[in-house]
């Protein structure tokens, strides 16, 4: 009789230890964990102010990953441009991380002012996609928070204009 409970023991102890691990595997694909760090982060910005992610809260955020080396990239700045300012009433605040360094982004910003904030995440960026769901670490990257700060969207590669009007319409 001991044996059996000893077995039944260790088959419960198993069971509970893999799902545990399955959790914790969905959670860093989904994004939880990088979602959670990003709250916590701030930026430099190419103007020389700061941006702190904190103080987004409480509104629906759309986070862009790009590079001024990144054809896609600039090809969708206009169009995240657009849905911030038509947008911006409704509560919706954009931000353009960078994967890049402040000069090539300044000299872009200069070309093509942006109303949105702009943050300097460098090549640490890259990691911080991946933490967001992003397995390789490509851009464009896009992701939307709804007011409580959570994961709820994410695109890799360009964002279409459906593609805003249906997260402006899902957290409206």
């Amino acid at each position: 009789m001991k044996r059996r409970a000893w077995i039944g023991a260790g088959v419960a102890l198993a069971a509970a230890a893999g799902g545990a691990g399955l959790a914790l595997r969905h959670n860093r694909r989904s994004g939880d964990d990088g979602a959670s760090a990003l709250w916590g982060m701030g930026f430099e910005q190419p103007d020389g102010g700061h941006l702190n992610m904190a103080s987004l809260r409480g509104h629906p955020v759309l986070v862009n990953f790009w590079a001024t080396w990144c054809p896609p990239c600039i090809t969708e700045m206009p169009l995240l441009d657009q849905f911030q300012r038509d947008q911006r009433a409704a509560g919706w605040r954009v931000v353009g991380l960078a994967i890049d360094s402040a000069a090539p982004v300044r000299e872009y910003l200069a070309r093509r002012p942006m109303s949105f904030a702009i943050g300097l995440a460098g090549a640490e960026g890259i990691a911080l996609t991946r933490s967001l769901g992003n397995a390789h670490g490509s851009l464009p990257f896009t992701v939307m928070f709804d007011r409580r700060a959570l994961l709820v969207e994410r695109k890799l590669g360009p964002v279409e204009s459906a593609d805003l009007q249906r997260w402006a319409a899902k957290l409206g």
